[in-house]
């Protein structure tokens, strides 16, 4: 052994024991690095956690009113284009020329003067009531019916 000793000059021995020593102390300064950094990122973590959690309300309500506001601004433009359709319309309506020709259309006027003329398509009954009714007959006469009728029903259950 004494040969091995002085095989190796002092230089190379400083430096085995030097990278030993270092090796070392790298070993130690990793475990107390990972209590260090296990403790700080425990904390970290923590920290984190905490903030996701305070955010998440907020954050929820602020995603929930830009989506009210997108909606609102939607009915905005909807009321917006209504406003326009019932200006047009107005403007049309106060034309006597329009008006004259929803008239005819809708209400089925006349003009005096001018004969109007029903067309009924073959969709309808084919059968014709000769019995006209209380239409063929003046109202006063329908009327008079009436009060007859409900004279009669009225003395029918008083007999009883």
């Amino acid at each position: 052994m004494p040969a091995d000793r002085e095989r190796f000059s002092t230089a190379t021995r400083l430096k085995a024991l030097g990278e030993h020593a270092a090796a070392r102390v790298y070993r130690v300064r990793t475990k107390r690095r990972r209590g260090r950094l296990t403790g700080r990122a425990a904390l970290l973590a923590l920290v984190v956690c905490s903030l996701v959690v305070a955010l998440a309300y907020p954050m929820r309500q602020y995603i929930s009113q830009r989506s009210d506001i997108a909606e609102q601004r939607h009915e905005a433009q909807r009321a917006r284009e209504d406003v326009k359709k019932l200006r047009e319309r107005k403007a049309r309506l106060r034309d006597p020329a329009y008006t004259e020709q929803q008239a005819r259309e809708r209400l089925h006027f006349l003009m005096p003067g001018e004969t109007g003329f029903s067309v009924v398509d073959g969709a309808g009954s084919t059968e014709r009531s000769t019995d006209q009714g209380a239409a063929g007959r003046p109202w006063y006469t329908n009327l008079w019916d009436a009060v007859d009728t409900a004279d009669a029903a009225g003395a029918g259950g008083a007999r009883r």
